[in-house]
């Protein structure tokens, strides 16, 4: 994989980077972001940079980690390059309060004709036919669930 990105630090951004490596205290992520970095810094006093694939090797990451980490130090500079970015992307949420509040009814109620209990698929299908929601996820309703269940739990005990 040929080196795309050139990433040059200044000294007190390379002590930065040193300083975040050492704490006890910084996440994981930040770490090994930062470890990245100062391997190939092209200004290191240590001498040449390491290669996409030993920092790769040595960290035990991909290669295609340490070009995404490279870019948005060059792209968007230091800080940026530390923290994960944010999905571009929002996702509308398909349940407000009043379907949450049907779901977790529909869940409590009569079960349906030859059913042994509520399963997850017939929480959503009954939402669907019975025009709740034009279309709902199994997973959406077990997420549904353990939120208002948790939420509850919280209510009892406090």
């Amino acid at each position: 994989m040929t080196e795309r990105y050139r990433v040059v630090l200044s000294e007190v951004e390379r002590t930065h980077l040193q300083v975040l490596t050492s704490k006890g205290k910084t996440a994981t992520s930040q770490v090994i972001n930062a470890l990245i970095l100062l391997n190939c810094d092209q200004s290191a006093p240590a001498g040449p940079c390491r290669s996409s694939r030993e920092i790769a090797q040595m960290l035990d990451i991909g290669e295609r980690k340490i070009e995404r980490v490279k870019k948005r130090c060059v792209e968007e500079g230091v800080e940026a390059a530390l923290v994960r970015k944010r999905p571009e992307r929002e996702y509308a949420r398909k349940i407000d309060g009043e379907l949450e509040a049907r779901l977790i009814a529909m869940s409590c109620s009569q079960l349906p004709e030859g059913h042994a209990r509520w399963t997850l698929r017939l929480l959503a299908e009954r939402s669907v036919e019975l025009s709740y929601v034009e279309s709902l996820s199994h997973e959406t309703v077990h997420r549904v669930l353990k939120e208002a269940n948790s939420s509850l739990g919280a209510r009892l005990a406090g």
